[in-house]
């Protein structure tokens, strides 16, 4: 099994800058593929960025149409973390951030899709003020 803790959320302009953070423990080695999804009042949660590991310090990202180009991931080997860096921040990406965790090496076409994912965080807000 894996947990995941995230971190880093809050609220800033629109325009500004977070770093979210997932701290990942257990069977990390069995979860190539990482990602977070977000989730906002009255809508499902959605894709935003995923990581898959090639190797022990080679990754790929994908991201989310909406956020390619602004939104970063990131993943730590050495600490177990993943990250988003999220920059110029617009009102539409407020919502309730999840890091998440498969539960195996989940094919690149599967990796946008929720049911890949095995294991969640208990998720951080987000708030963009306009």
């Amino acid at each position: 099994q894996v947990q995941l803790v995230e971190s880093g959320g809050g609220l800033v302009q629109a325009g500004g800058s977070l770093r979210l953070s997932c701290a990942a423990s257990g069977r990390t080695f069995t979860s190539n593929g990482m990602g977070w999804f977000r989730q906002a009042p009255g809508k499902e949660r959605e894709f935003v960025a995923a990581t898959r590991w090639r190797s022990g310090w080679t990754y790929y990202e994908y991201y989310a149409d909406s956020v390619k180009g602004r939104f970063t991931i990131s993943r730590d080997n050495a600490k177990n973390s993943v990250y988003l860096q999220m920059n110029s921040l617009k009102p539409g990406a407020t919502a309730i951030y999840y890091c998440a965790a498969s539960s195996g090496s989940p094919v690149e076409t599967m990796l946008m899709a929720k049911e890949a994912y095995h294991y969640w965080g208990q998720g951080t807000p987000v708030t963009v003020s306009s």
